[in-house]
């Protein structure tokens, strides 16, 4: 990647996937993580896309999807739920330092959706601030359940489908520079068991790109 050469949305979706596929197939090229690097990206930052995941301990970023240092602007929450304070730090990259994609990443057995699924079927409470998360998800969970979805694929997607909505309403800068062409809005949904991640939503990217993948 090219710093002098700033990213089409596109192109950085293109290359977060290209990195995924290395992970998968068990050939990571670790790309800028080397002292190198290092110095270049300590005067400032310019990273290609934002990922706002769950902050599920397999759900490494760098990792999982082949990056180094200054490469991903990383935001994690349990469930990725959002606040003001999690809004904010997406907002920051993307107005400030011209981030182009913004990725919601969910993955499949995720215990917020889990103990949103419970607190739904029979009213089960968790302790502290637990209880802000589960009801930050149960939207998601409520949604699926009206629409007939069961399975826990289904109702990943369709938490992943709610923030990326949620993002773009909530924050009027996330929507203005979608709709201008600027940046996109895209949820993914991670397999633990393969390292894969699949296209759920995406806001802002050519049709062929935006296709969800079966």
């Amino acid at each position: 990647m090219n710093d002098a050469s700033p990213l089409s949305p596109s192109e950085a979706f293109d290359l977060l996937l290209a990195g995924n596929r290395r992970f998968v197939a068990g050939a990571p090229r670790h790309p800028n993580q080397d002292a190198a690097r290092r110095a270049e990206t300590a005067p400032a930052q310019r990273p290609f896309a934002v990922l706002f995941g769950c902050s599920d301990s397999r759900l490494a970023a760098e990792i999982i999807f082949d990056r180094g240092l200054g490469d991903l602007f990383v935001v994690r929450t349990a469930g990725h739920v959002a606040g003001p304070e999690v809004l904010g730090s997406i907002e920051y990259p993307v107005s400030v330092l011209d981030t182009p994609l913004v990725v919601v990443l969910g993955h499949d057995s995720c215990g917020a959706v889990a103990a949103a699924r419970a607190a739904v079927a029979d009213g089960a409470a968790a302790p502290g601030y637990v209880s802000d998360v589960i009801q930050r998800v149960t939207p998601s969970v409520l949604a699926a359940r009206t629409a007939g979805l069961t399975a826990d694929d289904e109702i990943i997607a369709e938490h992943v489908r709610h923030t990326v909505d949620l993002l773009l309403e909530r924050s009027r800068l996330l929507a203005d520079r979608v709709s201008g062409g600027r940046a996109a809005v895209v949820g993914l949904s991670y397999r633990l068991a393969d390292g894969s991640a699949r296209l759920v939503t995406a806001r802002g990217l050519p049709a062929g790109a935006a296709a969800p993948d079966a």
